[in-house]
């Protein structure tokens, strides 16, 4: 055998015993074997939304929620860097039925290239509430039942999306809509736990009727369904007027709404000799800071609950 040749054969042996091939790689293996596995990129609106989506896709996504604390989807307008992060995603959720009303046309236009999953589409129509312009009222996370309702249809869109993983989206929805049904009961308890005459609930606008049906709460409020209209000196008079009848002792700051017209609520009952106060404020069109109990979607509705609770007890 030429020299060469046992050489060769030797430098052979020697990869072999040591586990390695002649590149340094560990035998058997495969540059691509090392990788990490892709993840699904994932965009959301609000953090609501971001809550359901993270808990079905679990360790199969990443998730990007656009809007944080204190803000407002009512109002909010899109950044360039948004409109970038959309446009990387492989999918994005948002809430729909004209939540993000100033997003819609980037919704429609983005339609075209990617999936774009508003999660109240799979919500029957006549489980809606109408608002006065004749649209839905789109706050539908305030009746923790309904809001589980829409978890099988973002398993099914993360499913389409990652079909090897449908079945694990499939069991963290059902797993998810378990942990919310208790959370439900738990709203219903706490609240009935409240005489009927004081489960009267005043807040900045009317995001919480369907708190109220699911709950058995009367809600009235300042501002309509849309942050975007202005309450006038008539319907604040209007409400200071049933705030001084009805007796009630607490209204409600929101966490993404000016509180000045509540304020002047108060200032309203004082003037004719009823003492009303700020019963603390509730978190509606966002979720807390990041990393506290109320930056979840649990957390805020349970100190929702326990804020009105306190309140009106």
């Amino acid at each position: 055998m030429p020299p060469f040749t046992v050489l060769a054969v030797f430098g052979l042996l020697a990869s072999l015993l040591s586990g390695c091939t002649p590149d340094g790689e560990v035998a058997g293996s495969s540059s691509g074997a090392a990788k990490e596995p892709k993840l699904v990129r994932v965009v959301c609106t609000t953090g609501m939304v971001a809550d359901l989506v993270e808990h079905v896709g679990a360790a199969h996504i990443e998730v990007l929620a656009l809007m944080g604390e204190g803000v407002d989807p009512h109002l909010y307008k899109p950044s360039t860097g948004d409109i970038a992060r959309l446009d990387g995603a492989d999918i994005v959720f948002f809430s729909g039925l004209h939540l993000e009303g100033k997003m819609g046309d980037i919704f429609e236009s983005m339609r075209k290239h990617k999936p774009m999953i508003a999660v109240t589409d799979t919500i029957a129509h006549d489980k809606l509430l109408e608002s006065s312009g004749g649209q839905h009222d789109p706050h539908v996370w305030f009746d923790v039942a309904l809001w589980s309702s829409t978890l099988a249809g973002v398993a099914d869109a993360l499913a389409m999306q990652d079909p090897p993983h449908a079945a694990d989206y499939r069991a963290a929805a059902e797993r998810y809509a378990g942990e919310l049904h208790a959370l439900d009961d738990e709203c219903r308890k706490s609240m009935a736990r409240l005489p009927e005459n004081r489960r009267v609930l005043v807040t900045a606008h009317d995001a919480f009727h369907y708190f109220g049906r699911a709950y058995g709460v009367e809600v009235r409020a300042i501002q309509g369904i849309s942050t975007e209209s202005e309450a006038g000196v008539r319907e604040i008079n209007e409400l200071v007027g049933f705030l001084v009848q009805r007796k009630i002792k607490a209204v409600f700051v929101e966490s993404t709404v000016n509180p000045r017209n509540v304020e002047a609520l108060v200032e309203g009952c004082a003037a004719r000799g009823h003492k009303l106060v700020v019963g603390g404020e509730l978190f509606s069109d966002a979720m807390g800071r990041p990393g506290t109990p109320e930056g979840t979607y649990p957390g805020m509705v349970r100190h929702n609950v326990e804020t009105i609770f306190r309140a009106l007890d």
